[in-house]
């Protein structure tokens, strides 16, 4: 079997529809919980598939979590090597840094149900998500690493993913959350809704109408992505 290593870094932030997608891919799954230990740097080489999931840091953070920098480093390893990587809000936010972009708070919050211009980029791999709402949650943005092609925007958010070769994807949006799950989020970023204003029934109401759109279209874009590279 394959080995897809997962970078996690708050535990009700995980895989979500990919956990079922992956060993459909013949991978067997681990996960690591970065700060709860040494980062497992040879594994990061040596997985066939880096996935790089989200969290409420930034990646300008260093002086508070100290991880980061190796962290960013071993991604940037994997990227320059064209190892299959893909990144998903602050995972791809680390892979925008380590691939040389700007990180930085954006012009606003996105949190919630919202649907993404699509780039007019042939066979994208977000080519299920057209029309789709997905969902937003995140205060930083990334610019775009040279040689990185743009696949996604918003009004707030000129870059919402981008893809750099075959072999690497970054999204700062989350299409992998099924519906069901959306409570322990709801739960776990209590403090970062009352500060947006959000209320957590606004939420519960947009993922009874989209959520498993959201999560069904997430699925075709990831079993698109990895097609372009495992099938």
């Amino acid at each position: 079997m394959k080995r897809a290593l997962v970078l996690r870094h708050l535990a009700f932030e995980h895989l979500g529809t990919l956990a079922a997608l992956l060993p459909a891919y013949d991978f067997e799954i681990a996960y690591h919980d970065v700060g709860l230990g040494p980062l497992p740097l040879a594994e990061i080489d040596a997985c066939d598939l880096l996935v790089a999931l989200g969290g409420p840091i930034g990646v300008y953070e260093v002086e508070d979590y100290p991880f980061l920098p190796e962290e960013i480093a071993a991604i940037g390893a994997r990227l320059k090597a064209g190892k299959p990587t893909l990144g998903i809000c602050l995972g791809g936010q680390m892979m925008a840094a380590a691939l040389g972009a700007p990180v930085a708070p954006g012009p606003g919050k996105e949190i919630g149900y919202a649907p993404l211009t699509l780039a007019p980029v042939d066979n994208s791999p977000l080519a299920p998500l057209d029309g789709v709402h997905v969902l937003h949650w995140h205060g930083d943005a990334f610019g775009l690493p040279d040689g990185a092609v743009s696949l996604a925007s918003t009004p707030l958010c000129p870059h919402q993913a981008f893809s750099l070769g075959k072999h690497a994807l970054a999204l700062q949006f989350h299409a992998e959350v099924e519906p069901e799950a959306l409570e322990s989020w709801l739960i776990g970023h209590t403090c970062e809704l009352g500060k947006a204003g959000i209320k957590p029934g606004e939420l519960r109401r947009q993922a009874a109408i989209h959520g498993a759109a959201t999560a069904h279209a997430g699925t075709m874009m990831f079993r698109r992505w990895l097609d372009g590279i495992f099938a």
